[in-house]
């Protein structure tokens, strides 16, 4: 602001006198608030945008709408708990926050290298299914903020193929705490890696159908190509990573950087554009659905028996777990073990639930590359049964930081774009 603005009050009085005192100005400056609901904002977000006519001369963001207090609430609940609030957080992207997590608390343990191989690759073969889930949805809505309604039915179709397979796994569609300190709450179910091979099977048509629509498509083209652009050292300056740091032209992935539950195990290529632009962000995120398909195949084939949690029984949360009558429960076995067979067992299966077990003291950070980028977990312990700190680095916060870098200067229908491309959740934002 200076001293030679013009503020007009358009509260009440003569209008006559309104426009008079609006024409005196020097220049025409509207400001305006896109959001805190408004359908290009993936949730409850916040723009104040300044306008000169149709050009948008600055952009700010304002968040904490959607304030959930996830990462205080853990502080109050068992390691193990605390994947029930995590899941929660980016919720398109559930798999991602929970490994995430789960691999800070084995670190603090010290038990990474002992998690069964079984539950390091069914984590993987999760993470990409989420992937693909999450890719699908940032297409399908930016496709219905643009206006191509028939890419949104097509996308959360496809997304649905996705969540039946996390729903037969996992018994829930979203929001799965199916990750856990040293492995996995259950083993695969009967049926699940066959309904994993038919999407194998119908995808890859999908997807080309995807492109088709698309791809060349004209007006898709228009509203894309050369709108908010960000370049590679706007990237680097803002943090920026996942596919929207490809988009620009540098191939920075964590599974072939810094690889994490076997990734280096796996043939897969990282898509790279130099575009820079909206539309290159779309290409990328819709080659990745097809690298997914590549690791999701080979997981099938790495799938060996074995156990999906650590033989800890101090640690390892009980996975002998078995669909009963009721939908969910422990396998009669199992029960029998702890209830009939062992004191012991079921001395240390109560302090596992109801105290959880201890971490010694100390921090540390893991991240994985989620499906919108670099999602880091900072875990600290006072050596209690609860954490005494945890704290994300979470891509959709970091990456509003360039909504300002991508819009001044363009349009207001292209702030919607940009937004889009940018794919942010406001529940990992507002944690």
């Amino acid at each position: 602001m200076t001293t030679t603005d013009t503020y007009v009050d358009a509260s009440g009085g003569d209008w006559d006198q309104v426009v008079s005192a609006a024409r005196e100005g020097a220049a025409e400056r509207l400001v305006v608030n896109m959001g805190p609901q408004h359908p290009s904002t993936h949730g409850v977000l916040r723009l104040i945008l300044t306008l000169d006519g149709e050009t948008v001369t600055e952009a700010r963001v304002g968040i904490g709408y959607l304030h959930t207090g996830i990462e205080k609430n853990m502080e109050f609940r068992t390691w193990t708990q605390g994947t029930t609030f995590v899941t929660r957080m980016d919720y398109l992207t559930p798999i991602f926050n929970e490994v995430a997590y789960c691999l800070a608390v084995e670190k603090l343990l010290g038990i990474t290298e002992r998690v069964p191989e079984r539950a390091d690759v069914i984590r993987v073969l999760m993470m990409e299914l989420n992937r693909m889930s999450s890719h699908f949805v940032a297409m399908a809505t930016f496709g219905m903020e643009l206006g191509a309604t028939t890419i949104m039915t097509n996308g959360f179709r496809e997304r649905e193929m996705i969540l039946d397979i996390f729903e037969m796994i996992t018994g829930l569609r979203m929001n799965h705490a199916y990750i856990r300190p040293g492995g996995v709450a259950q083993d695969l179910p009967p049926g699940a890696v066959g309904k994993i091979k038919e999407l194998l099977t119908e995808m890859p048509k999908r997807i080309r159908d995807m492109r088709r629509l698309l791809d060349a498509n004209p007006i898709y083209l228009k509203r894309t190509r050369d709108v908010a652009y960000l370049d590679l050292a706007g990237c680097m300056a803002l943090g920026v990573t996942g596919p929207l740091l490809r988009a620009s032209g540098l191939g920075w992935d964590l599974r072939k950087a810094k690889p994490y539950c076997g990734y280096e195990n796996y043939e897969f290529d990282i898509p790279v554009s130099d575009g820079g632009d909206v539309y290159a962000r779309y290409r990328v995120r819709v080659a990745e659905l097809e690298q997914s398909l590549r690791i999701i195949e080979q997981c099938l084939d790495r799938l060996k028996p074995g156990p999906v949690m650590i033989e800890d029984a101090k640690i390892g949360w009980p996975a002998q777990l078995a669909l009963g009558a009721d939908g969910l429960g422990n396998s009669p076995d199992h029960i029998a073990h702890i209830m009939g067979g062992s004191m012991e067992a079921l001395i240390h299966h109560f302090k596992l639930v109801t105290e959880g077990f201890r971490v010694p003291p100390g921090q540390a950070y893991a991240a994985v590359e989620s499906a919108k980028g670099e999602l880091g977990c900072h875990a600290v312990s006072d050596g209690g049964p609860r954490p005494y700190r945890v704290h994300f680095r979470d891509p959709s916060f970091t990456h509003l930081q360039a909504v300002a870098a991508m819009c001044e200067g363009g349009t207001v229908a292209d702030v919607i774009a940009a937004v889009a491309s940018i794919d942010p959740v406001m529940g990992g934002v507002d944690r």
